[in-house]
């Protein structure tokens, strides 16, 4: 397994955010996590990117313990997180915002590469190139929230909440751009409100409730499933 995290506990103060979950991400896998607002996604996030300190358990990425790693030096390893709401830096152009991406590489010749295909998967960042990140539409600015991920050649991409505020046809565009990023070999973890456009493109899945995975299975089984349809799509 790339990644695997196990019966890993996380407090905010006195606030238990996550009780003993375990879930494990294959190599070449989309694996979406799915669950209402309050229920531990982007805690579970920011545990594998190092963000929050876990209380309890262990996280282990491609066969290493990183459980008490800082977060910069999982970077390194191969975590890239695009963060939810983006983070962009807004003072920046877009070319500078994908070049910070990249802060931790020295090799010139792949940095070019990978800014290139940057701008191959998300053709508007080329053409606003110099334009100041704030700027820019919220669309475009998850784009290039997605880009400056992709700039360090991650192993493992998170990606939380990538079509938060975005118009449908938008939305549409980012989840298939997110199934050519993995079929060009990253393998991704998906945090995301519309279930919908997360199992139907995942291989397999988690349901979070209240800091606890409730349910697992491949994105076509949830997707079809009473319970999931009733709390997460709509449909009962």
């Amino acid at each position: 397994m790339l990644l695997e995290l196990q019966d890993v506990t996380l407090l905010y103060g006195r606030i238990q955010a996550l009780h003993g979950i375990s879930m494990t991400v294959g190599e070449g896998e989309i694996v979406a996590l799915i669950g209402a607002n309050g229920a531990g996604k982007t805690t579970t996030m920011r545990a594998i990117s190092g963000l929050r300190p876990v209380a309890q358990g262990a996280i282990r990425f491609n066969g290493e313990d990183i459980t008490k790693m800082r977060a910069d030096l999982r970077v390194v390893r191969g975590v890239s997180q695009s963060p939810e709401g983006r983070g962009i830096f807004p003072g920046m152009t877009v070319r500078e915002n994908l070049e910070m991406g990249a802060y931790t590489r020295r090799n010139r010749a792949e940095i070019k590469e990978d800014m290139d295909r940057a701008f191959s998967l998300f053709p508007r960042l080329k053409e606003r190139e110099k334009q100041v990140g704030g700027t820019m539409s919220g669309g475009e600015q998850q784009m290039l929230a997605v880009g400056r991920a992709l700039m360090s050649r991650p192993k493992l991409l998170l990606l939380d909440e990538p079509s938060m505020g975005l118009a449908p046809m938008l939305i549409q565009q980012i989840f298939d751009i997110i199934v050519e990023i993995n079929q060009q070999g990253t393998t991704v973890l998906l945090v995301e409100q519309n279930a919908q456009q997360a199992l139907s493109r995942a291989h397999r899945a988690y349901v979070l409730e209240t800091g606890r995975i409730v349910k697992s299975g491949t994105g076509a089984e949830l997707l079809h499933d009473p319970s999931v349809k009733d709390a997460y799509l709509g449909v009962a």
